[in-house]
């Protein structure tokens, strides 16, 4: 029987299409069977509306993967951006339900994984490297959480996140665990703002392991299965991804990780787009096909 990709990444309206181009090309360069889950978006549907639509399509198609002609045994979890927090989160959810089979492998792109430190290297040295700039990952954020835009300048100084918190989290979510080769182009250590309890209390949903996947605890970690890895350096989220990959080889899970050094977010949604396609969007997609083909 196939195997099958479920991908995590449709959620956006203004690249929906650029994500399908995505999906179709796996399929054609693969034996793979593609299942794209379309979840409801904010601020119309606040989170975790996303989530649990996506958990509640993984977990069916899991369940009934012989009805679409695919083996259990074989199931990917893909997921491109906040596509990837989807996959980490969903992937914590289907550890607790023992009647399901679990996915093989995962697949996360250019992954947003925490919102405690949006000061770490690569957020101050890509903030205002298109198509992401930090003030508007960082309001989509706020929307995505309340609905409004409310307290945005002061979580880009990390007024959100208490002394505690931040000194309970550094084991996992610090500058320190960055490579000292990501280091340059004007990274400065950052002093936080003063804290707001206002935002706190506001936000601190941000604090939740499902929506924040590098706050999983190890127990959880340790019993995801392998992963594929990709990063980009020219992306705010590229030390959310060196970060969890640092997680993941701490408590043994394989990891094949893909650093671009010339590459940005999105750079893989130009699959199959002709003279705007990059050099390194092919070769991206061509390391997700070499993996997949292991399984």
């Amino acid at each position: 029987m196939n195997k099958s990709v479920l991908d995590c990444g449709l959620g956006t309206r203004s690249l929906k299409g650029s994500h399908e181009r995505l999906c179709h090309f796996i399929a054609r360069q693969s034996d793979t069977v593609i299942a794209c889950i379309g979840y409801p978006l904010a601020p119309e549907h606040p989170y975790p509306a996303q989530q649990l639509s996506c958990y509640t399509a993984v977990s069916h198609f899991l369940k009934n993967a012989q009805d679409y002609g695919v083996d259990p045994k074989r199931i990917v979890l893909a997921g491109d951006s906040s596509g990837g927090t989807l996959v980490a989160s969903t992937a914590q959810q289907l550890l607790m339900t023992k009647d399901l089979p679990q996915p093989q492998a995962h697949i996360l792109i250019n992954p947003y994984l925490q919102c405690l430190d949006v000061n770490l290297p690569s957020y101050q040295q890509n903030q205002s490297i298109p198509p992401l700039v930090k003030k508007e990952a960082v309001r989509l954020g706020t929307m995505y959480l309340s609905g409004t835009s409310a307290g945005v300048n002061e979580i880009m100084a990390n007024a959100h996140v208490p002394q505690e918190l931040m000194a309970k989290y550094q084991k996992w979510i610090s500058a320190e665990h960055i490579p000292e080769e990501f280091k340059g182009r004007g990274y400065v250590p950052f002093v936080p703002g003063p804290f707001s309890e206002d935002l706190f209390q506001k936000y601190k949903t941000v604090f939740d392991p499902i929506f924040s996947p590098l706050l999983a605890e190890d127990a959880v970690i340790q019993q995801f299965p392998e992963t594929f890895l990709l990063t980009c350096e020219y992306d705010i989220f590229r030390d959310d991804g060196l970060l969890y990959k640092k997680r993941l080889e701490d408590n043994g899970v394989p990891v094949t990780w893909l650093h671009l050094k010339d590459g940005f977010h999105g750079i893989t949604l130009l699959i199959d787009m002709g003279s705007i396609q990059f050099p390194s969007t092919r070769k991206s997609m061509n390391s997700v096909i070499q993996f997949l083909e292991r399984f």
